[in-house]
């Protein structure tokens, strides 16, 4: 059939769903009023290993309004089942935290009671009283002191004889603070039972996932869960699975009878859902003297908890990023009494860029190379990790139009050598790559007599716009305008889709939604051309577009009839379909991913050690742009975040308990205003076909990997000091 028109996809609009944020009319999780609903409020640990001896918890059941508190004593027995989502990004490999069914404390601020009152002030105040004994060890916290597990390994050529063999060679160690999401709204759940059937309203990136982790938990078949999230407040992964307090919430309302809403204070965001890992990164480097890499090693530990093992893509940026026939990866998890980990934007990769991207700034400043021209001499012809064509891949152009954008000539090679009063100013640059992911989704698309559509997906909106550019995709697909498309999702009812992470919802969700319209348009244009009475009878299918709720010919405006007018006179209520959208199953033809250039200058002050970004640009390979406006919206956040990665987050543990002595925002510093500079955003035109229907390859990821290391160059260029640990304090600079 004839392509439609393009109107919406492409276009800079506003977001659908804005006015309902903006006056407040866009409830989040525990904005949900449910009747009878009383308060929950977790009782933590305050040791980070070992065994509760007892629970007092008189003084608080006195308490006015303080209805129940449950803890391992007197909680049931939960079957905790496996999870059938666990191989598909739900839950990492060990046994999961079961709450409240034994004694044993794994980490500091575990969930061991939870206390249920009429008001939240009763139940806080009564979770103030519960006393919790302990039989208390030593916790193991520390990333460089405890044993690691068998590692991962990934090996081609013969690294260690390249390295041998290079002319130069550079054996470098980095290290990467632990980050927190810190996203704007609190992790929260409402649950009420109704017989033997609950219903969950839940702060979550992936409704699915906490659905069936909920039946697992309790032994339910997983239709008698229901998860509804229509908006989230930000997530950044930390909503990828489902936490223990979302269990808590649930086991609290069947042994009350009652709906509980439970809500976690800022201090418990950072031991009650994940938080991006340390690591500690060995990185060896060869090259000959034109810069040519001959040999990398990467070493690599990071943290996870001592009952699941988190891993993340930190090892493909360095098997694929650079053409290197000799390669040797080796990455270790290292288990500590902490929760576990999740993943944070950008997972793996960014990680992995701040230490490639920096080794490669290090090589070039000693080769005395540009630091572009020495990745354009390694860019490779092909994915060397598997031998696959990449399906698209414009490094070079990102790197030529971020030079040219950014004035990257006036960039002075000699470190120090630019001052302006007590400024040292320096300009830095970095390449970034994530893996374009999809997975199987679907989505239901019903056409009404009216003229108006409504499309229902179960993804999730944490912030990027998901409401806004799946009803672009379905308005063209339909031939509609966008106030007559009706988008709705968050609710486990509505057809399955993928964990919203990963770049993966506008491949993955909006290609089911081009889907499931298409069938629709072309239910309608069959009905025209076979009704006698319509003006399109008997004219080619191929020849009709649909434009403004109205099928016309393609060559002739004038002949054509609205969509109303087609189903009234056919007698027909709506028509629908169910759209869905798999990648290709078995071995791939192509290496998909997307790509940026990141380019950074800093302001460092030469007495204080300060760090002030001054501006910043990316340039983004990134496929078929939906939305121009979402994207910078995309872009300019991650940004803003890889700022507050490179210079300001750093979570603090006291090793005596496993304390986070800096569980708060004033303590874990987050970029404000004052630190967010002028900040650009450039998209390459084009699309990937070979990926997705849709042409697009995934933009909310890629979008912060290489800006750590883009401003860590930057500061060396500056200063002449290269750091080598994030974040970069004034300390280190002084």
């Amino acid at each position: 059939m004839s392509p439609q028109p393009q109107a919406a996809v492409g276009a800079p609009l506003s977001r659908v769903d804005g006015r309902l944020k903006v006056t407040g009319k866009a409830k989040y999780a525990a904005e949900h009023n449910v009747d009878g609903a009383v308060h929950a409020v977790i009782v933590d640990a305050t040791i980070g290993r070992g065994r509760i001896t007892s629970i007092d918890t008189r003084a608080a059941l006195a308490q006015p309004g303080v209805l129940r508190v449950i803890s391992h004593r007197n909680a049931p027995k939960l079957p905790y089942r496996d999870n059938a989502m666990s191989n598909k990004s739900n839950n990492p490999p060990g046994r999961r935290l079961r709450v409240f069914q034994d004694d044993r404390v794994l980490f500091h601020g575990q969930p061991v009671a939870v206390v249920i009152a009429t008001t939240l002030e009763a139940a806080q105040h009564g979770a103030s009283l519960v006393k919790v004994h302990y039989d208390a060890a030593p916790p193991s916290t520390e990333l460089t002191k405890a044993k690691a597990d068998k590692p991962t390994k990934y090996a081609r050529g013969d690294a260690e004889a390249g390295l041998r063999n290079a002319a130069v060679r550079m054996d470098l160690t980095y290290s990467m603070a632990r980050n927190h999401h810190n996203a704007m709204e609190p992790h929260a759940t409402i649950a009420r039972w109704t017989g033997d059937k609950l219903t969950v309203w839940d702060k979550t990136q992936w409704v699915l996932g906490t659905q069936t982790e909920i039946a697992a938990a309790f032994g339910l078949p997983q239709d008698d869960v229901r998860v509804i999230s229509p908006f989230v407040g930000g997530g950044f992964g930390s909503g990828l699975r489902g936490w223990p307090h979302v269990i808590i919430a649930a086991l609290a309302a069947r042994v009350t009878k009652r709906p509980v809403k439970l809500v976690l204070s800022r201090k418990q965001q950072y031991f009650g859902t994940g938080f991006r890992p340390a690591y500690e990164y060995r990185l060896r480097v060869g090259s000959d003297r034109h810069g040519r890499l001959a040999a990398m090693a990467h070493e690599l530990d990071a943290e996870t908890s001592s009952y699941e093992t988190f891993t993340e893509g930190v090892l493909p940026p360095g098997q694929m990023l650079y053409s290197t026939p000799n390669v040797q990866q080796t990455y270790r998890t290292v288990p500590l009494d902490v929760n576990t980990p999740i993943w944070m934007r950008g997972p793996g990769f960014a990680t992995a860029s701040f230490v490639i991207e920096s080794a490669m700034d290090e090589l070039a400043h000693k080769l005395d190379l540009d630091p572009i021209e020495l990745r354009r001499r390694n860019e490779p012809d092909e994915d060397q990790s598997s031998g696959r064509p990449f399906s698209t891949r414009r490094l070079r152009e990102c790197y030529s139009v971020g030079a040219r954008e950014f004035g990257w000539h006036r960039r002075n090679a000699k470190p120090r050598s630019r001052r302006e009063g007590d400024w040292l100013i320096g300009m830095g640059m970095a390449a970034g790559v994530y893996d374009t992911a999809r997975m199987p989704a679907q989505a239901r698309v019903r056409l009404d007599a009216d003229g108006t559509a409504v499309v229902e997906t179960a993804s999730s909106d944490m912030g990027p716009g998901t409401y806004t550019s799946q009803t672009q995709v379905a308005a063209d697909a339909l031939g509609l305008t966008m106030r007559t498309v009706d988008f709705r999702l968050g609710d486990s009812l509505f057809p399955p889709t993928p964990p919203h992470g990963g770049s993966m919802t506008m491949a993955s969700v909006g290609s089911a939604v081009l889907d499931g319209c298409n069938q629709v348009r072309r239910q309608a244009i069959k009905l025209a051309v076979e009704d006698k009475e319509s003006p399109l009878y008997g004219v080619d299918a191929n020849d009709i577009v649909v434009r403004g709720g109205r099928l016309h010919l393609k060559n002739n405006p004038t002949r054509g009839e609205k969509y109303q007018q087609l189903l009234s006179r056919n007698n027909r209520t709506h028509l629908e379909a169910q759209g869905s959208f798999a990648p290709p199953s078995g071995t791939q033809r192509y290496s998909f991913y997307a790509y940026n250039a990141t380019f950074a200058e800093v302001a460092v002050d030469a007495t204080l050690g300060l760090v002030r970004v001054r501006r910043m640009l990316g340039v983004y390979d990134a496929g078929r742009i939906i939305s121009p406006t979402l994207a910078d919206s995309q872009a300019i956040g991650a940004m803003v975040g890889g700022i507050g990665t490179a210079l300001l987050e750093h979570t603090v543990t006291d090793h005596r308990d496993g304390r986070i002595v800096n569980a708060n925002l004033a303590d874990y510093l987050v970029p404000v205003n004052a630190d967010v500079p002028d900040l650009k955003a450039i998209y390459l035109d084009g699309e990937d076909r070979e990926a997705d229907p849709l042409g697009v390859k995934g933009l909310g990821e890629v979008v912060m990997i290489g800006v750590a290391p883009a401003i860590a160059n930057a500061v060396f260029n500056a200063t002449g000091r290269r750091i080598r640990q994030l974040p970069i304090t004034a300390e280190a600079l002084l």
